[in-house]
């Protein structure tokens, strides 16, 4: 009799399972953790440029006559960034999600401004240290956009499965819901606004 009702545990169990199975639920729980994973790499990397931007900021101060409300920018974006926090468990939350990524973008705008002005100073354009964290930036930059498409593919995939039968049937009994994409920055599609001003007060200057 022990025998008899063990089987039919097994056979239930099986059962249990193979539904699972048939019906996405370990699939959407696969992608989901596959997104989950992409966010840690992207975050690591907005990691590592916040962390490189104070030594930036730092060397930078030392050229003479340097633009000081482009320093403060960035030491200002960096401190939103780092108020702008987002949890794996937030990735369900458009909203929370978009205020992340303009805070980001924000930074990396105020850092391309950096890195444009650093141009006219040729004190900058020599010092080893500046050139190696420029090189390290530049990199950084390079990887979170590299992450951030590996997150986007990762979330296409998964938002696929969400909507697509039967596993949205699956997806809406057990909560599983659409993820947002990280999107181009506000601007990018339009061609950039270069501002020369500066560079005529040097001229004047040097006349």
């Amino acid at each position: 009799m022990k025998v008899i009702k063990y089987l039919l545990s097994l056979a239930v169990l099986f059962m249990i399972v193979s539904s699972f199975n048939g019906c996405g639920y370990n699939s959407l729980v696969s992608s989901e953790e596959n997104i989950k994973s992409a966010w840690a790499q992207v975050e690591n990397q907005y990691q590592r440029r916040a962390d490189l931007i104070p030594n930036l900021v730092k060397t930078v101060e030392g050229a003479a006559d340097f633009e000081k409300s482009v320093l403060t920018e960035v030491t200002e974006m960096r401190s939103k960034v780092g108020q702008t926090k987002l949890n794996v468990d937030d990735l369900n939350d458009p909203e929370k999600f978009q205020q992340y990524q303009q805070a980001q973008d924000k930074l990396s705008s105020a850092l391309s401004r950096l890195l444009v002005v650093t141009e006219n100073y040729p004190s900058l354009k020599a010092n080893e240290s500046f050139l190696q964290l420029q090189s390290q930036l530049e990199g950084t930059e390079n990887r979170i956009s590299v992450e951030r498409k590996k997150f986007n593919e990762a979330v296409q995939v998964f938002n696929t499965s969400v909507r697509s039968f039967p596993t949205v049937i699956t997806a809406k009994m057990f909560g599983f819901k659409e993820k947002p994409y990280f999107k181009g920055k506000e601007g990018s599609e339009n061609a950039p606004d270069v501002n020369f001003d500066f560079k005529k007060k040097e001229d004047k200057k040097n006349k």
